[in-house]
Formats: C-alpha cells, sequence, structure tokens
C-alpha cells in the first residue's frame, strides 16, 4: 500500500532578509526554523532543505541497507550512516555524499562494500537524487 508523507513551510519577507518554519506535520515531531543564512552561510541553530534531504538520504540508505543484508541471512548488529548535502547559491545541490560503517557478523569487507553500493543505487531516495552525483565511503 502506497503511503503519503506531509511537511509544510511558511515563510515571510525576502530570501536573504525572511525566515521560515518547517513542521514535520504527518509525525508531528516538530517544527524547525529554516532561513536562507542557515542554506548558504552557518546554520546558527537553524535547518536547510539540504540537511532535511541529508536525514532523509541517511535513514533511507540505512534502512534499504538494513534490508538487503537481512535478506542476505547476515542482518546488521549495528550501521552508522552519514550523508553530507552540498549546496552551491545560484546552482542548487551539486553532490552527495555517503559515508557508512557497520556491524555485520560473518561478512568480509569486499561484500560489505558491494552491498552498500547496491543499498546506494536501489534506495528511494538515492533515485530521487539521480541528478546528482552521490559517492559513498565505506568504513
Amino acid at each position: 500500500m502506497a503511503t503519503t508523507r506531509i511537511a509544510h513551510a511558511d515563510w515571510e519577507g525576502s530570501l536573504t532578509e525572511g525566515a521560515g518554519r518547517v513542521s514535520l506535520d504527518s509525525s508531528g515531531i516538530g517544527t524547525f526554523d529554516v532561513t536562507w543564512s542557515a542554506r548558504s552561510e552557518e546554520a546558527n541553530g537553524k535547518t536547510s532543505p539540504e540537511e532535511l534531504i541529508a536525514a532523509a538520504h541517511a535513514a533511507c540508505f540505512s534502512m534499504a541497507f538494513s534490508s538487503g543484508l537481512a535478506k542476505a541471512g547476515t542482518p546488521p548488529t549495528a550501521l552508522h550512516t552519514r550523508v553530507e548535502v552540498d549546496f552551491q547559491p545560484g546552482e542548487g545541490i551539486t553532490g552527495v555524499r555517503l559515508h557508512v560503517t557497520g556491524e555485520v557478523p560473518g561478512m568480509d569487507d569486499e561484500t560489505f562494500r558491494a552491498m552498500a553500493e547496491d543499498a546506494k543505487q536501489n534506495c528511494p531516495v538515492s533515485r530521487a537524487l539521480a541528478a546528482v552525483p552521490i559517492s559513498l565511503t565505506v568504513g
């Protein structure tokens, strides 16, 4: 069954002088302040679309990788995924870097790397971000 998740943003003012709030409506778990400066300079306690994309990608990749490992008969004890999303003003999102480490009993490094690459290629967020380069570092 398909699901739909909902978030909304409210913005006041111009791009560079204004500010907004993003709310995660489906879960109700939070509302987050956003500003142009948090996107193009320092975060200073506010978030950006790119940070939210990084969070979504980290969660999605971890789920896809965990699923693939379990289907191969080697469920992970733990996975740690870090995602970095680059934003260039005037250009947009220019790259994504996935970094993963994990504990998978009985799995060698080469197999771990190959399965991580498969998860990178097939996680739904990776597919949605296919217009930008996505790199993967394992270890």
